[in-house]
């Protein structure tokens, strides 16, 4: 999807918002006017009020000011009567109003100076969405994480069953506790031992409570970025930009990509915006810390092991065992 399609449709979901508010107010006047017609009537006084108002404002004749205060009184007056009428039969004061879903811009994504930070999210919000459903990747959930797969296995020393229970713990807290300002998570281990399992249960659960999460392979998301600075016409998209300023981003399978200056200087560009500006990230390694320290430049591996919280995974590969029990 191109930028100019994103914008298309942030648009088109502003007016939508803004319609059906409009629409709700206007079904809730119909209500009260009907129940309460005594504010139907107080409402086009207030109108002519209004009206009169507009007049001396613009004319400015005879005693202006005094007329000017008095109709303001009478106004505030009026609105003020509505108020007690609806409180009187139990309906909040506003009930009138128009709910914009954002206070700043109304609902028309625009403050008069720029963009509304809600149209930002928006525009993001659709762009993850876009990169997401292209990157085909499985569908887990916390409750599909069985540890029955790592009961009585030790390796190297590590009762895997204990590791997986406070690392299941661990992410259930993560995903539930999730903001903008979450540490980062590495989270280093062998195939097919449920790295990729709980961070897509967490991008789930974060995705629920509204939050734009970006999730895709290293390999992936670098070639789309590759293609667009390379290829980049008029209408392109901004994968970079996207993977850059979302709330969550989690890059799985780091070390599958090849290595060329390119992807390490867009993979360093990443990690290093993103903890600049302080959004957290989870990235998943079937390395381990001395691999990933002889594949990457020191800058890169700096910033990954300072920011991150480390979480080590053990077992057998999940994968492997589910097809054998078939």
């Amino acid at each position: 999807m191109t930028r100019t399609e994103i914008r298309h449709k942030a648009n088109a979901e502003m007016e939508r918002r803004k319609l059906r508010a409009e629409n709700e107010a206007a079904d809730r006047q119909r209500e009260i006017y009907e129940k309460i017609p005594e504010i139907e009537e107080i409402r086009r006084m207030l109108a002519r009020t209004a009206t009169e108002l507009s007049r001396m404002i613009i004319s400015r004749k005879g005693d202006y000011k005094d007329n000017f205060e008095k109709l303001r009184r009478n106004n505030l007056d009026g609105a003020n009567m509505i108020k007690e009428l609806l409180r009187s039969k139990g309906y909040p004061e506003d009930y009138l109003e128009t709910h914009y879903r954002c206070k700043v811009c109304n609902d028309t994504g625009y403050t008069e100076r720029e963009m509304c930070d809600c149209m930002k999210r928006l525009i993001s919000k659709i762009a993850a969405e876009e990169l997401n459903r292209t990157a085909n990747l499985p569908d887990a959930d916390f409750a599909h994480f069985s540890l029955d797969y790592y009961r009585g296995i030790v390796i190297d020393g590590i009762d895997c069953y204990n590791l997986m229970s406070k690392n299941l713990s661990f992410c259930r807290e993560y995903a539930a506790l999730f903001s903008e300002s979450s540490d980062s998570l590495l989270m280093l281990g062998k195939t097919g031992v449920g790295k990729t399992h709980l961070s897509m249960s967490i991008a789930r659960e974060v995705i629920d409570k509204g939050y734009n999460v970006i999730y895709g392979s290293v390999i992936n998301i670098l070639r789309s970025i590759e293609k667009e600075h390379f290829d980049r016409g008029e209408e392109g998209s901004d994968t970079l930009e996207s993977i850059c300023s979302c709330d969550l981003l989690i890059f799985d399978d780091l070390g599958s990509e090849h290595h060329t200056p390119f992807y390490e200087s867009t993979l360093y560009n990443i990690i290093n915006t993103r903890i600049n500006t302080g959004k957290p990230m989870i990235i998943s390694t079937n390395l381990s810390k001395e691999e990933l320290a002889s594949t990457y430049n020191e800058r890169i591996i700096s910033r990954i092991f300072c920011c991150c919280t480390l979480l080590l995974f053990a077992g057998r590969d999940v994968r492997q065992l589910k097809r054998i029990n078939g």
